[in-house]
């Protein structure tokens, strides 16, 4: 089992009884008590329950080990995944801002006060299971679970939206009964540039973009602590999921034996899978120190 799948799991189980239950609260208590800024937040958290199911899938199949057919293993199911989520975001987002348009050219009335207390609650457990999936998400380096986290993030944000204007409402009274309205579309906005944020980094894992800097600089110097590696050449990094596909080139004294370059490639390709274990493998070419150096 892949490192960090148990932790990427339960807080995926995490996030999809998490936004069920808040996706009911969310919509008795907009209908009830006349806020469709509420409701938008129910809509926002019924795509969440979907999505989360997707990230949860995503990361069965992402589990999956290497075949035939995948020799790198299954993890770029992760990335992919996290596009479907985004199309998840912007699909509630323009709902969102659709109805809210609807409703501010349309008479309505006055949200109920008890909203506030509904919504209140609610921004404290988002932003609370926003932290807890986003450190999931750092610790298991999962891509699927960072979009998760992200939104929770945007719900927690949208109820805020919510909360001012609802109490815009309720303060200024006659005239401003549509403000929890205009509050759910500035929400829509906001939940649209955050699906930018999150597709932004899985577009780069499909694209092999080198992110990995930190990571390629502890490769090099494991690569140097054993004494058989005169250099280290290229490194090239390739994120499958919650796991990385490493290409090193090491420089060897060109007078040893093919055997004994052999043995030291294994070495080192040894000590990295051992001090990194995100690392599923590494691919290490060797060449002589004397090619590099003429």
């Amino acid at each position: 089992m892949r490192p960090g799948y148990k932790e990427a799991m339960k807080a995926s189980y995490f996030s999809i009884a998490g936004n069920t239950v808040l996706a009911i609260a969310k919509a008795i208590t907009g209908i009830f008590g006349n806020s469709y800024a509420l409701i938008a937040d129910a809509i926002e958290s019924t795509t969440d329950v979907f999505s989360s199911f997707l990230v949860l899938l995503g990361l069965r199949y992402a589990n999956k080990p290497a075949d035939e057919n995948h020799p790198y293993g299954h993890g770029k199911a992760e990335p992919l995944i996290t596009f479907m989520v985004v199309g998840f975001l912007i699909v509630s987002a323009t709902v969102i801002a659709y109805e809210s348009i609807e409703n501010i050219q349309t008479p309505h009335e006055v949200p109920e006060p008890y909203t506030l207390i509904v919504l209140a609650v609610i921004i404290i457990i988002k932003e609370i299971s926003y932290r807890f999936v986003s450190k999931k998400s750092v610790e298991t380096d999962s891509t699927a679970l960072k979009a998760d986290a992200w939104h929770h993030r945007s719900d927690a944000i949208t109820s805020l939206m919510a909360f001012i204007g609802i109490s815009v409402a309720l303060i200024m009274g006659k005239g401003y009964e549509n403000a929890d309205d205009w509050a759910a579309l500035f929400a829509s906005g906001f939940i649209l540039f955050n699906a930018y944020l999150i597709l932004r980094p899985a577009l780069g894992e499909v694209m092999d973009e080198h992110r990995y800097d930190d990571i390629e600089l502890l490769i090099r110097e494991i690569a140097f602590a054993d004494k058989g590696v005169v250099e280290t050449e290229k490194c090239y990094i390739r994120k499958t999921g919650m796991t990385y596909h490493v290409d090193l080139h090491i420089a060897v004294d060109a007078s040893i034996s093919v055997k004994e370059g052999h043995d030291i490639a294994h070495r080192v390709k040894d000590e990295i899978l051992l001090k990194i274990p995100q690392i599923a493998d590494v691919l290490i070419h060797v060449e002589p120190d004397d090619e590099l150096y003429p």
